[in-house]
């Protein structure tokens, strides 16, 4: 008897292994993890590192996001703070805002994954509306044991995409390299959490978002992008008076 218990045991844990193995190879190809990527120079490691703007391109003022998908308090900022810059700068003109992937894989094991798959659902032209998905059900799959592939699938599936090419992309190294060059970027600017929220003109005068909450950060945000204006308000005005 022990040993058909013990024989029906190792059948058991063969299938399983089996299964295991299975499971893996269908994702073998699947980045997960950043790869290793020696970029030395910040302008070449900024064309590596390309970010995913809304907004008009000539923009006087550009917001940039660093975030982590599976960080609550970019979901926070995604639901609450973003939609408010938008009705306030961004529709207007005045501002364009520029999310970058900075997946905190320390503490977020599946952040980089959905970094690759938001990369993924840009390449459709839907980054925003996958986005907004992701961060909505973000409760669902981050806590999953295995990568949630399947789960980011479905969501690409709710917005529209073609379910075929994400997967395909989703299920290889694609955007490994540039998720990983967003995170370089971002610890080459001293950003390390997340969200960190930075405002510049034209790439000078780079000023970091300093709140002690969520909710707190749209009126920095407001605050720092009036000064600015008032800035570039003021120079114009100077420029002029020299002309005449």
């Amino acid at each position: 008897m022990n040993g058909k218990i013990i024989a029906l045991l190792v059948g058991l844990a063969v299938l399983a292994a089996v299964g295991l193995n299975l499971r893996s190879a269908g994702s073998a190809d699947m980045a997960v993890a950043p790869i290793d990527l020696e970029i030395n120079d910040m302008s070449e490691l900024a064309d590596r590192a390309p970010g995913i703007h809304v907004g008009d391109e000539n923009a006087p003022i550009t917001i940039l996001e660093f975030a982590d998908f599976q960080c609550p308090g970019c979901m926070a900022f995604a639901g609450t703070v973003k939609p408010q810059v938008d009705v306030a700068f961004v529709e207007s003109g005045a501002v364009k805002f520029v999310f970058y992937d900075f997946p905190l894989t320390s503490i977020h094991p599946h952040a980089f994954l959905a970094a690759r798959a938001g990369r993924c659902a840009d390449e459709q032209g839907a980054f925003w509306e996958y986005h907004d998905e992701i961060f909505r059900n973000q409760s669902a799959w981050s806590f999953s044991a295995a990568p949630p592939s399947g789960a980011f699938e479905d969501y690409a599936a709710q917005v529209g995409l073609d379910q075929g090419d994400f997967r395909s992309c989703l299920r290889s190294d694609r955007y490994a390299d540039v998720v990983t060059a967003n995170m370089q970027l971002g610890q080459g600017l001293g950003v390390t959490g997340t969200p960190t929220i930075l405002i510049t003109r034209g790439g000078r005068d780079v000023r970091r978002v300093d709140a002690g909450t969520i909710a707190d950060m749209y009126p920095e945000i407001q605050r720092i992008v009036q000064e600015l204006q008032a800035e570039i308000e003021a120079e114009s005005g100077a420029a002029a008076e020299g002309g005449s």
